[in-house]
Formats: structure tokens, C-alpha cells, sequence
């Protein structure tokens, strides 16, 4: 099994110089004293925090080193950095990177409250989410010296820590329901706590064509990775749905696959491609797995991290430069699905959605109609 312990990657500036800032528990000795035998890692007195020379390849260098101590490695905050393609202001950052640790008391309240949310059946990712989010909230009280949950200090913290930091409009969201979960928690009454959630930006999901979809499967010559990518396509799972098959959720004689407790706790059933059981056979055949239908080294699930890798290098080597993820394969699956005349209805059970409305944004990908339609410059 894998530790729950976690680590969070994130940047850090000092004289306009980035670095890469290691924020865990300092209780944990056993990790505290894995990290001060790291190479070039050092402890800053200025932010007290551990901390290391940034470069591309040294953030892998440490995910690897934790990872493979089953430790959680969460490096959010440089995907976000990428994805802005520029490095922000320091003095937009200044107070994320000086934020002081938790206090005893807050640790333990902490770990109260991860179990908390625990009970209350949320998913793994939303629990370490909530849970550092909250961890970030209260650390910037101490950081205002503020001893007292207010309506006041969460809206400081949503401008300072979110807004001016350029978070993401889905992270700022997070961070609201974490701290209104915690507040629940905790029994605590805040007056007019009624912060507005930022709506989403409403984008149209990238599609790959069908003939990029096959160029990406031809171009994956190692049998497993294969597997996993016409799977994830030809049944439209999300790759977390993907990771936690197991080999007798696969139903070959009615040629469905049985999906438990998916996003919502939901279970569905959803296709086995006929062609796909040939060489999903043979995959099982040669890796025998356990459990778990794609297992990693110690038979575990295949992380999410590796399968990210895999569909990289496929993408790579299909030639295609289209912006896409995982999750474009699922994408794909649908718009394919529609633009061959399968009812939306049918669409919408195959892929979990609790309603309508969010499998109808397909309709706005979907080439079937648009083609059919003449353009009046055609005509002059």
C-alpha cells in the first residue's frame, strides 16, 4: 500500500532566482531526515522550509526520490507555472513562500480533519486536496497573525493566496469548498461568509480525428501501454476509472466493462470493443497481472503519473502536435460516437455524466452537421 504521507513541490523566489521549496510535516522524522540526505538540498532559515537549485529535470529527480518511497508527491503549482508561460512577480509570490508552518495544535487538527473527510467517503485526491488547501488557509493566518476564523481573513486569503497568485478559476473553487468543509468541521460560525464562486470558462473539449487516434495507437509498439490506450478510447474511461479496473470487472461474453464506484460513487457499464479482446487477451496472457488489470512494479495500480508518460511518447512519436491529454481520448470516444448517429442518451450512460447537459457539450465538437452546411462565400 501505498503511505498517505505527502509532499508538496512548489516554487519558490529568492533575489529573482527560482527555487524548488519541499513542504511536508516536520514531525515526520523519518522523512525530514530522508530530505536533509538528499543531495543539494538545503534547509533556508529566511523561509524555514527545505529547499533545492531548480532546473527541468531536478522537479523529476525528486518526484522519483519520494515516489519511490511511496510517499504522495503533489506538483501542482509548476504545472500551473508552465501552463501561464511566464514566472510570476515576486512580489505576487512573496507571501505563499513566506507563510510559516502549522502550529502543533493545527497539525493535529489537521490530521483530525483529513480523517474526517475520510469518513465522509470523498475520493483520495479530493481529501489531500481539501487538505491542503486548508493547510495553506491556516498557515496564512499565521502569517496574519489572526487567531479566529472570520468571513474577513477567508476573503483576504481568496485575494492574496488566489487571486493575486493567478490560481486557476477550478483551484480557487477547490480552496472555497475545502475551507467551507473545514468550518463544518470545526463547528465553526462565521457571519456572511457568502464568497461568490468565479464561474467556470466554458472551452469545448480538444478531439483527436479518428485517423490521429489510430496513427497514436500504431505508434505504441510496447503491448501494455497499447492496451491501456485503445481501452481508455474504445470504452471512454477516465484514466483514474482505467488504473482501478480490475481483471474481473471485464465481462468478454456480453463485451461490457463494469465500472465501480466512478466519479460520483456511481457504478456503470459501458463497451468492450470487439476488437479490443484479442489483444487485451494476449496482454493478460503475457503480464499475468494480479489484481489489478494494469498493474505497476509492486502490484499496485499503474499510476496516473506513468500512464501521462506513456501517452507523451505516443503522441511524440505519432507525430501529432495537437494540444491533447488522456482525458482527449475519452473526448474522442464521444464526439466519434455521435458523429456516427449514437443517441446522446446512450452517449451520456456510457460515460457516467449525471446529466444531459454536460454530455451535450459534444454537440458543439461534433462535425456531423457543421460539414453539411454551405458556405455562402461557396456561392458568389
Amino acid at each position: 500500500m501505498i503511505d498517505k504521507t505527502q509532499i508538496i513541490l512548489k516554487p519558490l523566489w529568492h533575489n529573482k532566482i527560482m527555487y524548488i521549496a519541499i513542504e511536508f510535516d516536520y514531525d515526520n522524522d523519518t522523512l525530514k531526515n530522508f530530505t536533509c540526505d538528499l543531495p543539494h538540498v538545503k534547509w533556508s532559515k529566511t523561509y524555514n522550509i527545505f529547499c533545492t537549485h531548480h532546473n527541468k529535470s531536478r522537479i523529476n529527480e525528486l518526484f522519483q526520490c519520494f515516489r519511490n518511497q511511496g510517499w504522495y508527491v503533489n506538483y501542482e503549482a509548476f504545472r500551473v507555472l508552465k501552463k501561464t508561460k511566464h514566472l510570476p512577480e515576486v512580489k505576487q509570490t512573496s507571501i505563499i513562500n513566506k507563510l510559516p508552518i502549522l502550529s502543533d495544535d493545527q497539525r493535529v487538527s489537521i490530521s483530525h480533519f483529513k480523517k474526517w473527510l475520510e469518513q465522509k467517503r470523498f475520493s483520495h485526491n479530493t481529501v489531500n486536496t481539501y487538505v491542503d488547501v486548508t493547510s495553506s488557509f491556516l498557515r496564512y493566518l499565521n502569517y496574519q497573525n489572526l487567531n479566529l476564523i472570520s468571513a474577513r481573513s477567508i476573503e483576504q486569503f481568496n485575494y492574496d493566496f488566489i487571486f493575486n497568485a493567478k490560481k486557476s478559476i477550478s483551484y480557487q473553487n477547490q480552496c472555497i469548498s475545502g475551507i467551507k468543509h473545514y468550518i463544518d468541521f470545526k463547528n465553526i460560525e462565521v457571519d456572511s461568509f457568502d464568497i461568490k464562486r468565479p464561474s467556470k470558462d466554458r472551452k469545448l473539449p480538444n478531439v483527436l480525428s479518428k485517423s490521429d487516434v489510430k496513427n497514436l495507437f500504431d505508434a505504441t509498439k510496447n503491448l501494455k501501454h497499447k492496451t491501456l490506450l485503445i481501452l481508455v478510447y474504445s470504452s471512454g474511461l477516465r484514466i483514474g476509472e482505467a488504473l482501478k479496473l480490475r481483471i474481473k470487472d471485464i465481462d468478454f461474453e456480453r463485451g461490457l466493462i463494469h465500472i465501480k464506484s466512478a466519479k460520483g460513487k456511481k457504478d456503470r457499464y459501458t463497451l468492450l470493443s470487439k476488437a479490443l479482446i484479442p489483444i487485451l487477451k494476449s496482454y493478460i496472457n503475457h503480464y499475468t497481472p494480479n489484481s489489478y488489470l494494469f498493474e505497476g512494479r509492486f502490484g499496485d495500480p499503474y499510476t496516473q503519473v506513468s500512464a501521462r508518460q506513456v501517452f507523451k511518447k505516443s503522441l511524440l512519436n505519432a507525430g501529432i502536435k495537437k494540444y491533447s491529454t488522456l482525458h482527449t481520448l475519452r473526448h474522442s470516444f464521444a464526439t466519434h460516437l455521435l458523429e456516427a448517429g449514437t443517441d446522446i442518451r446512450y452517449i451520456q450512460e456510457l460515460l457516467g455524466h449525471n446529466s444531459p447537459k454536460t454530455t451535450m457539450i459534444y454537440t458543439h465538437v461534433s462535425t456531423t452537421k457543421l460539414i453539411d452546411i454551405k458556405n455562402p462565400f461557396d456561392s458568389l
